[in-house]
């Protein structure tokens, strides 16, 4: 399930000091389950291999439990996948994504109301 951030929310969980989950990361998680690779999810991200390569590292460390499994090789024959932890933890992130949106939408329409009136746009 794809939920892009329209600008309602900005969503970040913690859960110990090093799991935690947020818009980016969880963006990360699903370009890796859709490309295969960390080299292309970071590349459609406009981050470096190196960055994503990091967040990876810490997702994978931070919960304990490996969320993206990597495989080594030379052209063609490395990649990525999202592990079903991977996936269960994206899937919980979207829905509280979604969740959230829901639950505050009636406020943020309020505040763009008041925007508007201000004449700002």
């Amino acid at each position: 399930m794809s939920v892009p951030d329209s600008g309602l929310t900005h969503l970040r969980i913690t859960l110990t000091e090093t799991a935690y989950l947020g818009p980016g990361r969880a963006d990360l998680l699903e370009q890796i389950g859709k490309t295969g690779s960390i080299s292309a999810a970071g590349k459609a991200m406009g981050m470096s291999y190196k960055r994503a390569w990091g967040l990876v590292q810490a997702l994978n460390e931070g919960f304990g439990m490996v969320l993206v499994e990597t495989s080594r090789g030379g052209s063609g024959q490395g990649g990525a996948l999202l592990t079903e932890a991977g996936q269960l933890v994206l899937t919980h992130y979207r829905s509280m994504q979604e969740r959230t949106r829901e639950a505050i939408a009636e406020d943020v329409s309020a505040l763009r109301q008041l925007i508007d009136m201000s004449g700002k746009k």
